[in-house]
């Protein structure tokens, strides 16, 4: 399966996932649009997020969708993330109820304790997908769903572009990144147990042309992915 670890077609120097978002972190606000991730947030229709008393943040970066949960009135929202830089500012926005660095994989909170798991922009960092699934059906209590906001892969493969951002000194740095087909999502995820409820995509439009000119090139192609998984009462 192609991978941009080492090194990326347009040949950034690369770094692991912590220090790339350390170094993100202070301008990561300014560069992720809202119709990358909320915009399908909003379009789901499943969870119902107003029954949703407790949930998992994993990969919670500076807390935007956290604060997203709380606004659709989640009263406790757990966050989980490898980057301190990130953390910092989860906690200075204040959306989450407790916040650890961790990994996704193996992130230490209690087993079966959360109606919801949710993570947004993180699977592409994962070299294998299966410990993340896994991990998310322990934390899930039966009945309760798995929703993960993602990379579209045509768009990592279409853009050859791995994830990545300029630095203090302008300089751009990739973090590692690796490509994951939808069926490599459903292999994984349903052998971790899970059933596929929804699925959305969002493609490269105006808002995206407005943002990055560059991107007209792009245009109608998929950016990113949205899927819901459930777990059986």
């Amino acid at each position: 399966m192609p991978n941009f670890a080492a090194p990326p077609p347009r040949h950034y120097r690369t770094v692991d996932v912590p220090t790339g978002y350390d170094g993100w972190s202070s301008t990561y606000e300014n560069s992720v649009l809202d119709a990358m991730d909320l915009a399908l947030l909003d379009g789901l229709t499943r969870p119902d997020w107003s029954g949703v008393e407790r949930a998992a943040d994993l990969g919670c970066g500076t807390g935007r969708t956290g604060a997203w949960l709380r606004g659709r009135g989640v009263p406790h929202v757990d966050g989980v993330d490898l980057s301190e830089g990130m953390l910092g500012l989860a906690r200075e926005r204040g959306a989450h109820t407790t916040l650890v660095r961790g990994d996704v994989r193996t992130t230490g909170l209690p087993g079966g304790g959360y109606d919801l798991v949710i993570s947004s922009l993180i699977d592409e960092h994962l070299p294998d997908l299966a410990p993340y699934y896994a991990e998310a059906w322990r934390l899930t209590a039966p009945g309760g769903s798995l929703v993960l906001v993602a990379y579209h892969p045509q768009f990592i493969m279409v853009s050859g572009m791995p994830t990545h951002f300029t630095d203090a000194s302008g300089e751009d740095v990739a973090i590692s990144t690796h490509l994951h087909l939808l069926s490599d999502h459903a292999r994984a995820a349903i052998a971790a147990g899970w059933t596929l409820a929804e699925l959305a995509e969002a493609t490269v439009d105006d808002t995206w042309v407005a943002a990055k000119p560059k991107w007209k090139r792009f245009y109608g192609h998929p950016i990113s992915m949205a899927l819901v998984w459930t777990k059986p009462a």
